[in-house]
């Protein structure tokens, strides 16, 4: 089937930045551009919704006026570096419609947005899959690297696409100084929906203006309304003739024109089958409804040998183990007592449940990881006084400078970094927490700071009630993705019952004798997968579980190393995480088996599930592993 909407009616513009004006010819093609590529990306990034592997249509959709005006000037021969730079990537889907409609990609090449092996990631990430020319790293981290793209570059102007919640990480307010010190030519586009995750900035955090912010950089600044074609191509056209650093601030509503997601949080995600149905209908697009209605999202069941049938997800089971211990303090002293600060992750993180339940101690801290983290450390600078920060795993690099001022605060601060290791990160590469050892990261000697990752809910619950109380900074790591409860050989489950966590204590799951398998988090269930079948092939090998990931626990490293062999496995990067240490931990203590370790070593392929099987860490993979160390 050929692409079902007809995009023969987009034209790619030849622009001059000495025309003040677009003729009625241009107006009337730009427009009409505008227009089909919308179209097209509400009915590609449906197709991946419906498949399962998520997105994001509101963001890519909205800017699509300043887009094709800054690719008509690029095309029309200006001295403008030919690429349109993004800061906030989960936009790529704009990145990839204009790929295809100048013809560097296929159009059908479209379905296959987000899905595996086919290069059209959930943030653009060069690769031979497809032609895509830069990377955006995390939301608000681009402008930097696009002012040495313009130093580089002095004789070009460089455009970078913005929005109004990446302007609020700290790296822009940075790179707005050095931009006007430097009197760069940058171009930045910000999308201003008042629209961010979690909610509308100018309720959540009143004061905040992006215009007024930059300004006060010292930048010039232009607001303007982004769905007024002319003016945008009048104020796009006069930043260009200006020498130096402009701001464009656009403002609009999240996903304009769009039912069901205009002006709303939820246009950030993927748009539901049901609304671009209504939208593609509309439009007249009939061909690709009936082909939205064709696509089905891909039928995956599976279970795992010595886990539950039942899966629960951690993530959100962490506002909820909070809300129990808040609900046993008095009303009066929850306020004083504890501070919870959302980085705008409330619904990926568990804290929207801590919202809803108990208002009183929490804030949404807006897109601001390193300020949030420092003032929840802060509130926990007093004895007594808790704070609670909370975010992705990928973006606890961010916070490492912060981590060491709050730890010689000796500042009380549970941190709950979810989205930890490679499994179902549906945003790819920069999205991939595998570096949360970097935590680990003060002096032996000084205060504790301890990383924890829990095997399922059960024994989730058992460690945040524990360490509650304890002193200093904590890390807590949950998955994205969903686990089922670790059983005993018996089928009960292991962390039911009188379980207690004890911390830096490791823990056998299974006895063995003919070697180890050490592992944690979102790897233990696969890696006792394969211990059952190699136990069942006649391999006695045991399983241990090390739920306090930066701790020697020195009984259970004595248990593990006076067998035949060792293998750590984990979801963590090789070169960072616990198979480095766990080698040395070996050696020191005069353990000498024969060892490996297995982790994350490639970047990311795209996809959900296939995550896991392309790092070579499926069950399949360590039950071969297994096999090899135990000489069978």
């Amino acid at each position: 089937m050929s692409f079902p909407i007809d995009v023969s009616k987009y034209k790619r513009l030849k622009l001059d930045v000495s025309q003040k004006a677009l003729s009625a010819e241009q107006f009337e093609q730009l427009s009409a551009n505008v227009q089909v590529m919308r179209d097209t990306i509400i009915f590609f990034s449906a197709i991946a919704g419906i498949k399962g592997y998520a997105g994001h249509t509101g963001g890519a959709y909205s800017i699509v006026p300043e887009v094709v005006i800054a690719d008509g000037f690029i095309n029309g021969g200006e001295s403008v570096y030919p690429i349109l730079f993004d800061e906030a990537g989960h936009r790529v889907a704009v990145q990839y419609a204009l790929l295809a409609f100048n013809g560097e990609m296929p159009f059908e090449k479209l379905y296959e947005y987000r899905a595996p092996n086919e290069g059209l990631y959930g943030h653009p990430e060069p690769n031979p899959e497809a032609p895509i020319k830069f990377a955006s790293g995390r939301l608000g981290h681009m402008w930097p690297f696009v002012n040495g793209v313009a130093i580089a570059n002095p004789d070009k102007a460089v455009f970078v696409l913005g929005s109004d919640g990446a302007q609020m990480e700290g790296n822009d307010a940075e790179a707005a100084r050095l931009a006007v010190a430097q009197a760069l030519n940058v171009k930045i586009m910000i999308d201003d929906n008042n629209v961010t995750i979690s909610g509308h900035p100018w309720e959540y955090m009143p004061g905040y203006d992006v215009a007024r912010t930059l300004v006060g950089h010292g930048m010039t600044v232009d607001v303007g309304q982004g769905e007024h074609l002319e003016t945008m191509y009048a104020r796009i056209r006069k930043a260009l003739a200006h020498d130096g650093p402009v701001a464009l601030v656009n403002k609009r509503l999240m996903a304009p024109g769009v039912p069901g997601i205009e002006g709303s949080h939820a246009g950030h995600d993927v748009i539901k089958k049901e609304n671009a149905i209504t939208y593609l209908k509309a439009r007249g697009h009939n061909e690709a409804v009936e082909f939205l209605n064709q696509v089905e999202k891909p039928k995956v069941s599976v279970s795992y040998k010595g886990s539950s049938e039942d899966w629960g997800s951690n993530r959100s089971e962490f506002g909820k183990i909070v809300n129990g211990i808040l609900e046993k303090m008095p009303a009066g002293e929850r306020m004083k007592r504890v501070l919870v600060i959302d980085s705008d992750l409330e619904g990926s993180t568990g804290l929207k449940a801590i919202r809803q339940a108990h208002p009183e101690v929490f804030v949404n801290g807006g897109v601001q990881e390193r300020g949030n983290f420092s003032a929840a450390a802060g509130f926990g600078f007093e004895k007594g006084k808790q704070g609670i920060f909370s975010t992705f795993s990928a973006f606890l690099e961010m916070i490492l400078s912060e981590s060491t001022m709050a730890r010689l605060n000796e500042a009380n601060v549970i941190c709950h970094f979810s989205h930890a290791g490679v499994d179902e990160i549906a945003d790819n590469t920069c999205h991939f927490g595998i570096n949360i050892f970097f935590a680990h990261n003060g002096l032996q000697e000084g205060r504790d700071t301890r990383l924890y990752f829990a095997a399922d809910a059960i024994q989730l619950k058992a460690l945040v009630e524990r360490i509650w109380e304890d002193e200093g900074i904590r890390f807590v790591f949950t998955t994205r993705s969903k686990v089922p409860h670790i059983c005993k050989e018996d089928g009960a489950k292991f962390y039911e019952g009188n379980y207690k966590f004890e911390p830096g204590k490791d823990e056998i799951i299974r006895k063995g004798t003919a070697g180890y398998v050490v592992s944690y988090g979102e790897l233990l269930y696969r890696a006792l997968d394969a211990v059952e079948r190699a136990r069942e092939d006649g391999i006695d090998v045991g399983l241990i579980n090390k739920p306090t990931l930066n701790v020697c626990d020195a009984e259970g490293l004595k248990t593990a190393g006076e067998t035949p062999f060792v293998l750590v496995v984990e979801g963590q990067n090789r070169l960072t995480g616990l198979g480095i240490r766990y080698g040395t931990w070996l050696l020191e203590n005069g353990l000498s088996p024969k060892y490996k370790y297995m982790g994350v070593l490639r970047p990311g392929e795209g996809g959900i599930q296939e995550h896991i099987p392309q790092q070579g860490l499926a069950p399949q993979d360590i039950y071969d592993r297994i096999k090899a160390m135990a000489g069978k």
